[in-house]
């Protein structure tokens, strides 16, 4: 992977983490537009410059995260159904992850979905700022499992998740930033982990020299996606809050829609 190809899938990341059109779909088609030859690797930077958008949360709303011990533990219930089921399906979700296809269908199945979610849900039941329920958080955690499937996207199905238990789009977005820290966090050291293991008979041993060797892409990788995070999450929160969802809906819907149709006649969209 090249300095230019780290620099434009990082731009992607940050654009989209936090946005509901899917950061794994685009990195994935961003990947396969810019030919960036498959490796091990390079499925890993996309899961290891998350950690750059992490920072951006923390640096934007660190106040809430200094704000009491009840927040860590709403996070932490909200958490729990991704563990559970990441640890049980990473390996048909690995599969999932090199489907074109599979992104393709949940973009326009999800944009869908968000074309009518004011409709349907936009009729909050909790005063706005209010710190959210255990049991609310649970739920949402559930949802953001849906995001397991690549094209889905995290942050559309836990915002989603959020509406349906009577938050206002701002606090259901933000809710759904504040879940990412512990859900991208956990997702990033994993794949580092997976990344420098070597089997050893029956243990492991760990060779760090794949990442040292692509360590500037990777600390470059991570301050493009911090910094254009940062402005993402500033735009989504006025645009949403205003506007509501169906732009991002009829995006969705036109950018699957342009795969399927590429798919259809013949066109190779190869990824890492």
């Amino acid at each position: 992977m090249t300095t230019f190809q780290a620099i434009i899938i990082a731009i992607v990341e940050g654009l989209t983490e936090f946005l509901p059109v899917s950061s794994t779909g685009h990195m994935i088609i961003a990947e396969s537009v810019l030919g960036v030859p498959p490796s091990e690797f390079v499925k890993a930077f996309t899961v290891i410059i998350q950690f750059g958008a992490i920072l951006s949360v923390i640096a934007l709303y660190w106040k809430r995260f200094f704000q009491s011990w009840t927040f860590y533990l709403k996070l932490l219930i909200g958490f729990i159904p991704a563990v559970i089921l990441g640890g049980l399906f990473s390996k048909k979700i690995d599969t999932l992850l090199e489907s074109v296809e599979v992104v393709a269908i949940m973009l326009v199945v999800g944009g869908v979905v968000m074309l009518f979610v004011d409709k349907w849900f936009n009729r909050p039941t909790e005063p706005e700022g209010n710190e959210i329920s255990s049991k609310n958080a649970f739920i949402v955690g559930c949802f953001q499992c849906i995001a397991m499937i690549p094209g889905v996207s995290r942050s559309m199905a836990t915002i989603v998740g959020g509406m349906t238990r009577g938050l206002t789009r701002r606090d259901a977005a933000e809710f759904s930033f504040f879940l990412a820290v512990p859900t991208m966090a956990a997702a990033t050291a994993k794949k580092v982990y997976d990344l420098v293991k070597v089997p050893n008979g029956g243990h492991f041993d760990f060779d760090f020299s794949l990442l040292q060797e692509n360590l500037f892409v990777l600390i470059i990788g991570n301050i493009v996606a911090f910094i254009v995070a940062i402005l993402a999450i500033k735009f989504f929160i006025g645009f949403v809050t205003k506007y509501g969802f169906k732009a991002f809906g009829i995006y969705r819907i036109v950018v699957g829609g342009a795969i399927l149709l590429l798919l259809f006649f013949g066109h190779e969209l190869n990824i890492a």
